[in-house]
């Protein structure tokens, strides 16, 4: 089972010095990603199944749909559509106590892990490795390609960075 955790790279790319923290900006902050944190665990609050469906919903709206899920409109219909209760989630969209998830699961990836990026898979063996695939693997490879890079992480600890270099334009 995947354990979600967040990651917000417009805390990592901030150029607003190193005291600012997303998790801290008022609620009408116009931030890219905060919504989506908070919202996300608004969905976790009426139980895990309730977050796999707004997660995945929430995955396919921005990478497959391209919708702007820093609106907040759109992420009430991503909430609705999935079959969330509506009156819950918008009360706990609006429950900062919320954000202190971000806080906790971004600290630990930075100050422990030493993430810098999206998506960096974490195994239980705390071997983490930083993934950038385009297209993504087609759904029936997905899950030998986890196992794979899992594989990868745990017996070449030596690898440090694999990269394809990209053919120039002609």
């Amino acid at each position: 089972m995947v354990n979600w955790r967040y990651f917000s790279l417009e805390q990592v790319n901030s150029q607003q010095g190193p005291d600012w923290r997303i998790w801290e900006q008022p609620n009408d902050y116009p931030g890219r990603g905060l919504r989506a944190f908070w919202a996300s665990e608004a969905a976790r609050r009426q139980g895990e199944a309730a977050f796999r469906r707004f997660h995945l919903a929430l995955l396919k709206a921005r990478h497959e749909e391209r919708r702007d899920i820093a609106d907040v409109n759109v992420l009430t219909e991503i909430a609705d559509g999935v079959g969330l209760q509506m009156a819950e989630f918008r009360r706990d969209v609006a429950d900062r106590d919320l954000l202190v998830k971000l806080a906790e699961d971004y600290t630990l990836a930075r100050e422990t892990l030493g993430v810098f990026g999206v998506p960096t898979l974490v195994f239980p063996d705390q071997q983490a490795i930083f993934v950038r695939m385009s297209p993504p693997p087609p759904p029936a490879e997905s899950l030998s390609v986890f196992f794979e890079l899992h594989t990868l992480a745990n017996r070449r600890r030596y690898l440090h960075e694999v990269k394809r270099p990209q053919r120039p334009a002609t």
